[in-house]
C-alpha cells in the first residue's frame, strides 16, 4: 500500500500503513515529532499499536512537520493521513490549510465557524492560550453545567426528566480522549456531570459515571423533594468518585485484544488434549553450566530453555506428523517441512509469541542467539507483526514465575505447545537410591483432530528422554 501522497510541490502526506498482514487500523501511542520539527528520510515519527505489536514508523521523506493529523490514543485506520510535512520549507507556495480534526464519531454536533489563523495542534491537546480563542459557547458555563447536573440528580431522585429546567441542547464538551473512553464504556456523555474547567467533562467523570452506584451515593439522594442543586451536585460527583477509586476499568484493544479473541477462538474450536510427564533435568543443569564455558558460546545467551527447545526441535525431527495445521476450509491436514518456533513472552502489552523462522536447520550457538534477539526484542515492545506470524510449534515457560505446570492453549494455527515448569531440587530415585536431584514437569498440549494420543505421547517422552540425557541431542539429532 502506498503510505504518501503528495499535495501539492511543497507539502506531502504520510498515510497510515498496513504494518503486518492485512490490519485495518492502529492505534498511535506517542509522537516523536511536533509541528515544526525537522524530519529526515528514515527518522522514526511516531509509534504505533497494531492488533499483534507495537511498530515505529518512520518518514520517507525530508522535511519539517507542518501538521499531526490526530492525537495519541487515538485509532487510525489504514490510509488515512496522519502527519504532512513540508518538503520545501522557505518557498513562496502557500500552505495547504489544515485538515479537520478528526474526533471519534459519538454523537452529532452543530456545525461551527473555526476561527481563522488555528495552529494545527495534536488531538486532544487543545490549542495555545496566546493564540487562539475558545469558540463562544450558548450561554455561561456555570448555568449549563448546573443545568446538566440538575437532569441528573432529578434522575437519581425518581423525578425524571421534567423535574430538570429546561435548557438548549448542546453538545457536552469534553476532548476526543475523553469521548473514546466514554464510547468504549458505553458512557452517554450528555449524563456526565463535568467538573473540569468551563464544564469541560475529563476522564475521572467519565470513570465516576461508568462506576456502579454504592451505598454512599443513595444517601447523597434526599427521599423527598429535591434540594437545590448547586448544593447536592458536588456531594453526588464526590460520592461516585469514592466508588470508582474501588475499581478499575481498561478498555481492551490492540495486542490484548487480539490476543484474547485469539485464545477464545484456539479453545473452543480446536480439541485440546494435555499430557504431563515430571523428569530429572539434573543432567541437562550440568549440560547447561559447561555450555556457559564454552567457547563457542561465548557472547550468548545460554539457559535450560535453549535445551529444552533443543530437544522438542530433534523431538519434532523423530516424529514430523506433530508439526501440521489443521485446513477447516478444504478439510485437509497440512504437514509443515519446517519449523518456526514460538516462544511466549510475556510484555506490558499482553502476551505475544514471536518465533524463530526455520529454527530446525539451526546450530546450537544459532539457535541461542536467536533466542537471545528474540528475547530483548519483545521486551523492548519492538516485536514486529511478521516476527508473529507463521509459528508451527510453541513454548511457554510459566516455570520462570515458579510455577510448576499449567494447560496451555494452542497458539491458533498450531498443532501443539509446550509447557515448562519451574525447575526445582526435590528427593528423587535414582540409581536406587532417594537423592536430590532437579526436577521438572512438562505439559504438552495438542490438537486432537490433527494429533493422537499416541503420537503426542511420543513427542513428549522424547523431549523427557533428552532432558533426563542430554547425550540423545548427539545420537538422535
Amino acid at each position: 500500500m502506498t503510505t504518501m501522497t503528495q499535495t501539492s510541490a511543497r507539502f506531502r502526506e504520510f498515510k497510515m500503513p498496513d504494518v503486518g498482514e492485512g490490519l485495518t487500523e492502529a492505534e498511535i501511542l506517542k509522537w516523536f515529532v511536533q509541528p515544526g520539527d525537522t524530519v529526515t528520510d528514515g527518522q522514526v515519527v511516531c509509534e504505533v499499536e497494531t492488533a499483534k505489536a507495537a511498530v515505529e514508523l518512520p518518514i520517507p521523506f525530508d522535511g519539517v512537520v507542518h501538521e499531526l493529523r490526530f492525537g495519541e490514543g487515538t485509532t487510525v485506520d489504514v490510509g488515512q493521513v496522519i502527519i504532512t510535512v513540508d518538503v520545501a520549507p522557505g518557498s513562496d507556495d502557500a500552505a495547504p490549510a489544515p485538515a479537520p480534526v478528526q474526533e471519534p464519531v459519538d454523537e452529532p454536533a452543530a456545525p461551527a465557524e473555526e476561527p481563522k489563523g488555528r495552529t494545527p495542534v495534536l488531538v486532544g491537546y487543545g490549542v495555545a492560550e496566546s493564540s487562539t480563542k475558545r469558540r463562544p459557547r450558548k450561554g455561561a458555563a456555570a448555568p449549563e453545567t448546573a443545568a446538566v447536573a440538575a437532569a441528573v440528580q432529578a434522575e437519581l431522585n425518581g423525578h425524571g426528566a421534567s423535574a430538570a429546567p429546561e435548557t438548549p441542547v448542546t453538545r457536552p464538551l469534553a476532548k476526543p480522549p475523553v469521548r473514546k473512553l466514554a464510547k468504549d464504556l458505553g458512557i452517554d456523555l450528555a449524563t456526565v456531570v463535568p467538573t473540569g474547567k468551563d464544564g469541560i467533562i475529563t476522564r475521572e467523570d467519565v470513570h465516576a459515571a461508568a462506576a456502579p452506584a454504592g451505598p454512599a451515593a443513595a444517601e447523597a439522594v434526599a427521599p423527598t423533594a429535591p434540594a437545590p442543586v448547586v448544593a447536592e451536585a458536588p456531594a453526588a460527583t464526590a460520592s461516585a468518585a469514592s466508588a470508582s477509586a474501588r475499581e478499575t476499568r481498561i478498555p481492551v484493544k490492540g495486542v490484548r485484544k487480539a490476543i484474547a479473541q485469539a485464545m477464545v477462538g484456539s479453545a473452543f474450536t480446536a480439541p485440546h488434549v494435555t499430557e504431563f510427564v515430571t523428569v530429572d533435568v539434573t543432567r541437562t543443569m550440568k549440560l547447561v553450566a559447561e555450555l556457559k564455558e564454552d567457547k563457542e558460546m561465548a557472547g550468548v545467551r545460554v539457559n535450560p530453555l535453549l535445551v529444552i527447545a533443543k530437544a522438542l526441535l530433534v523431538a519434532i525431527k523423530r516424529n514430523p506428523e506433530v508439526n501440521a495445521a489443521w485446513d477447516e476450509a478444504n478439510q485437509e491436514i497440512v504437514q509443515k517441512h519446517y519449523v518456526n518456533l514460538g516462544i511466549a513472552a510475556a510484555t506490558p502489552r499482553g502476551l505475544i509469541v514471536p518465533n524463530i523462522k526455520d529454527a530446525h536447520d539451526k546450530t546450537l550457538p544459532q539457535l541461542a542467539e536467536a533466542l537471545g534477539e528474540l528475547v530483548t526484542t519483545a521486551r523492548d515492545g519492538k516485536t514486529s507483526p511478521a516476527a508473529m506470524a507463521g509459528g508451527t510449534v510453541t513454548i511457554t515457560n510459566v516455570g520462570v514465575f515458579g510455577v510448576d505446570t499449567g494447560t496451555p492453549i494452542l497458539n491458533p494455527g498450531e498443532s501443539a505447545i509446550l509447557a515448562v515448569g519451574a525447575i526445582k531440587l526435590q528427593p528423587w530415585v535414582h540409581k536406587g537410591k532417594v537423592k536430590p536431584r532437579q526436577v521438572t514437569t512438562l505439559a504438552l498440549s495438542f490438537d486432537h483432530r490433527l494429533v493422537d494420543g499416541e503420537l503426542g505421547s511420543k513427542v513428549l517422552a522424547d523431549v523427557a528422554a533428552i532432558l533426563e540425557q542430554p547425550k540423545r541431542l548427539i545420537t538422535w539429532a
